[in-house]
């Protein structure tokens, strides 16, 4: 599709859309991509619906044109609270804590606020776009969405998820190819078996669905851009080079740390979240590979716990650096010289 198809969609001048981060974004940066005439994405993992209406609100307030708001579907292999093991790994991790001033955590009441309470506050707050991960929406979600407005984007690892959610009625794919930072939000297959190249992905993605797809992963400036939509592409998602920026939420570390990687620095652990994701090896990273790792969300509510501390200290070797195998490429700080970088890739 032409790129136009997209920006109808979207209710945006530009193809370009900001990745969504699950704990570091930020309103400042969603209304930066929004305010230069693309779709700013904002992640709400683990927020439950109070925070995402008090969310929503901000957005409105700092922007007024289209945004996203991202939230993760549940798989049904989520750990449970009370599954035994978080105690020996909460245990293990005690030095840890220790280091950072912290006392071991308490398992909570739940790990996750329920996935309806969230989509029920979604729906509330009238975003232009929903944007998923981790599967596709549900058909009342497909049309409550529909019936409020509320354009949906599905991501993609592989062809086949591309069109499960095609057939479920998304109105855009996010094709993200193995070499976009954070996690592997594959669903239909383990996403080790599920690591296609953006370069790859894109065009097969283009041929087998009717809907416009959008390119991430690997895309940090203008000839990401010019190679995405020579693919087929009708957008781009760039997520590492917005991430650099001092708009994001990331902690000056974790911008250093983006800013002096190269080709190879950004590997795949399963190690903060207990999901499979891409980012910068640090101390944590290591350490907690030394030790059992505890299923998603259980892992990743556990080193959370220490790792919003350790943002606060501002302890880069402590948190996770999520970023994409082109981070050597993205070199601005600022979102608008990084969103006007990207927008002389895009076709005239």
């Amino acid at each position: 599709m032409a790129p136009r198809a997209l920006r109808d969609v979207l209710s945006t001048d530009s193809p370009i859309v900001l990745g969504p981060f699950g704990g570091l974004s930020s309103i400042d940066l969603t209304a930066a991509v929004s305010e230069a005439g693309g779709l700013g994405s904002y992640g709400l993992y683990g927020y439950d619906g109070a925070r995402i209406a008090e969310t929503a609100a901000q957005l409105r307030a700092a922007t007024t044109r289209p945004f996203a708001l991202n939230l993760w579907l549940p798989t049904g292999d989520e750990a449970a609270v009370d599954d035994g093991d978080l105690e020996r790994v909460r245990s293990a991790l005690a030095p840890q804590f220790a280091e950072l001033g912290l006392p071991l955590p308490e398992a909570p009441a739940r790990f996750l606020p329920p996935v309806e309470e969230q989509l029920d506050a979604v729906l509330a707050a009238r975003p232009a776009a929903l944007s998923v991960v981790y599967g596709v929406p549900a058909p009342d979600v497909v049309a409550a969405a529909r019936e409020h407005g509320i354009a949906l984007i599905g991501t993609a690892t592989t062809v086949a998820e591309a069109q499960a959610l095609a057939a479920g009625g998304v109105d855009a794919v996010v094709a993200t190819g193995a070499e976009a930072a954070g996690h592997r939000v594959s669903f239909l297959a383990p996403p080790e078996d599920s690591l296609v190249g953006t370069f790859a992905l894109v065009p097969q993605v283009v041929d087998a669905v009717d809907v416009p797809v959008i390119a991430a992963g690997g895309i940090a400036d203008r000839r990401g851009v010019a190679a995405a939509f020579a693919l087929g592409a009708s957008g781009v998602q760039v997520g590492t080079a917005f991430l650099r920026t001092r708009q994001s939420a990331a902690t000056a570390g974790h911008r250093r740390a983006i800013t002096h990687a190269h080709d190879t620095s950004a590997v795949l652990t399963r190690a903060m979240s207990g999901r499979l994701a891409r980012g910068i090896p640090n101390a944590a990273m290591r350490l907690l590979e030394q030790h059992e790792i505890l299923p998603f969300p259980a892992q990743n509510w556990l080193t959370g716990q220490f790792r919003a501390a350790a943002a606060q200290q501002g302890r880069a070797d402590l948190v996770s650096l999520w970023a994409g195998q082109a981070a050597a490429l993205c070199v601005s700080d600022d979102a608008a010289d990084v969103f006007a970088e990207l927008a002389a890739g895009l076709p005239a």
